[in-house]
């Protein structure tokens, strides 16, 4: 879930392992539609299992509400697909409130 303010970097990650059992690599990794999100992926180094950390990025710049899904090929024959599904909800900013003005007193 992408939530939040337009105008405002917005992004979310999630690590992907596999199990010591399951294993597999992942061989592309991207978005479906692709108008409102970019995906980034990176192996982690320190995963006894190997393993991935997918970034998904904002990149809309209007208010609204939108769905993607990212679509990870893996070299697994019991699931060669993997999808991710990516919910965004933009917001206009919250209008600051008006400074009270001071009064003259006699």
């Amino acid at each position: 879930m992408l939530r939040g303010v337009v105008g405002e970097p917005l992004k979310r990650q999630v690590s992907i392992v596999p199990e010591k059992k399951y294993p597999f690599t992942i061989l592309e990794a991207k978005a479906k539609q692709g108008a409102n999100i970019t995906c980034d992926l990176e192996a982690l180094e320190n995963s006894p299992n190997g393993g991935y950390r997918l970034t998904v990025e904002n990149v809309r710049k209007d208010k609204g509400r939108y769905f993607d899904t990212v679509v990870l090929k893996t070299s697994s024959p019991i699931q060669p697909v993997i999808n991710i599904r990516v919910y965004g909800n933009l917001f206009e900013p919250k209008p600051k409130p008006k400074a009270k003005e001071k009064t003259a007193t006699p």
